[in-house]
Order: structure tokens, then sequence, then C-alpha cells
């Protein structure tokens, strides 16, 4: 499993508004700007998080993006898993009916990994990101 850029930029928007708020909105400019993060790229990666109901938004001139929750209450794994999708170390994990899952000399180790994998990002909140 390999964490993408999206992955990560997500994390870094989600800890910059939980850093700079102050209950106020911030403008994608200012996230862009702090992150080093193009606005294009910005762009996509905010609709993913404000689909998700991870943001708020407000147009105009004292517009942009806030939290809609505190930041202890985002778990890690939650905004990866909206921006990576499944988390997996390998994909035949999610597979129902893989014909080789019973003689699968490998199958219960992918398997530990994936719930290492899980417990892990499930284990962490943006707040203990910030901290």
């Amino acid at each position: 499993m390999k964490i993408s850029t999206k992955g990560r930029y997500a994390l870094r928007v989600m800890i910059d508004l939980a850093m700079n708020s102050n209950n106020s909105y911030i403008s994608l400019k200012d996230i862009a700007n702090r992150q080093d993060i193009s606005m294009k790229y910005l762009e996509q990666i905010v609709a993913i998080l404000n689909k998700a109901g991870y943001l708020e938004t407000a147009r105009g001139n004292n517009g942009g993006y806030k939290l809609t929750r505190r930041p202890k209450e985002y778990m890690i794994g939650d905004i990866l898993r909206v921006t990576e999708g499944d988390l997996s170390p390998i994909a035949c994990i999610r597979v129902e009916n893989c014909s080789r899952k019973e003689n699968c000399k490998t199958f219960g180790f992918w398997q530990g990994l994936d719930n290492v994998i899980n417990e892990y990002v499930d284990s962490k909140t943006l707040e203990d990101l910030i901290k």
C-alpha cells in the first residue's frame, strides 16, 4: 500500500484548516500558499473532502473553507479512505469469492497486515497529528 499525494495533501489541508481557522473560513489561496500545493490540485482535494462532509464552505469576500467538526472527531483512516479508497495492502483481502483463499499460504499474513494498517490509521485523529 502506498499513499498518494492526494491522501498526503488531504491530511495537510485538514491540518492547515484545523490550525488556522479560529472558527472562520480560510481561502484556498491561503492554504495553497502555506502548503505549497497548486490551486488546481487543491480544488480537487477540497472537492473530495467537501463531498464527504468534512468541510463547510462559504462564498464571497470572507468565504472559504473550514472544518465541520473539531479536530479530535476526524479519524486519519477516514480521511485517507475518502481520498485513497481501500487501504488494503492487496486486493484479494476484500474479494468475497476468491477461489484461492482457502489454500493460500499468505492470506493470513496479508490479512494481519491489513488489520495492523487499519487499526493504526483508525487510532489517530487530526488532533493527534497537530500535537
